[in-house]
């Protein structure tokens, strides 16, 4: 009797690599570090980092362990992921003169998340404390002229121009004479700052 070849069925993807692939995916829709998993699995992180990257072969010893560090069934280290829709569908969130909607989902992107922000014509004078937080922000204006006060820099940034910066520094953004369309990608700290004060 011949043995089976993963070539007798092209489509099929072999055990290893889909083991290797749901551990990538699972582990970084729960945000976990490569130490993290490692240490709950009672493996060596750089076995684990080899088994990832496909230059160490998976034993099947390994399998257990890897599925209860993940929070996991077995089954769901073996099987192929069922295809999400791939579709946002958050609310959009009101505060203080803005308007936000959601673009990325509420899991792992390395902590930072991205919005469509429409900022009211009336929000036009920062508080009398600004903002500080950890982490970094950027924008980018697609519609009407944003005011950026950054630090002791009172800055206007136009339709098509971005501006990027530490938060460590006092910051607020508003409207000029109108209102402002934007994308921002805030880290968790500015999500906090932006849509709860």
């Amino acid at each position: 009797m011949e043995a089976k070849h993963d070539h007798d069925h092209p489509h099929e993807e072999p055990v290893d690599a889909r083991v290797r692939r749901r551990l990538r995916e699972l582990r970084s829709e729960r945000g976990l570090t490569l130490q993290q998993v490692a240490e709950r699995a009672n493996i060596d992180v750089s076995t684990l980092s080899r088994l990832e990257a496909g230059r160490r072969r998976l034993a099947l010893d390994h399998v257990p362990a890897l599925a209860g560090a993940l929070g996991v069934s077995t089954d769901d280290l073996l099987t192929t992921a069922p295809t999400q829709d791939p579709r946002v569908r958050e609310r959009p969130r009101r505060f203080d003169g803005m308007t936000m909607w959601p673009l990325t989902r509420q899991g792992p992107a390395g902590g930072l998340h991205a919005f469509k922000v429409l900022v009211s014509a009336r929000r036009r004078q920062p508080p009398e404390r600004l903002g500080v937080h950890e982490g970094y922000e950027w924008i980018y204006v697609l519609d009407g002229r944003l005011r950026l006060v950054l630090g002791e820099s009172d800055l206007t940034i136009e339709a098509g121009e971005a501006v990027e910066f530490s938060t460590w520094t006092p910051h607020w953004f508003g409207a000029v004479d109108g209102p402002v369309e934007a994308l921002c990608i805030f880290g968790p700290q500015g999500e906090r700052l932006h849509l709860h004060g």
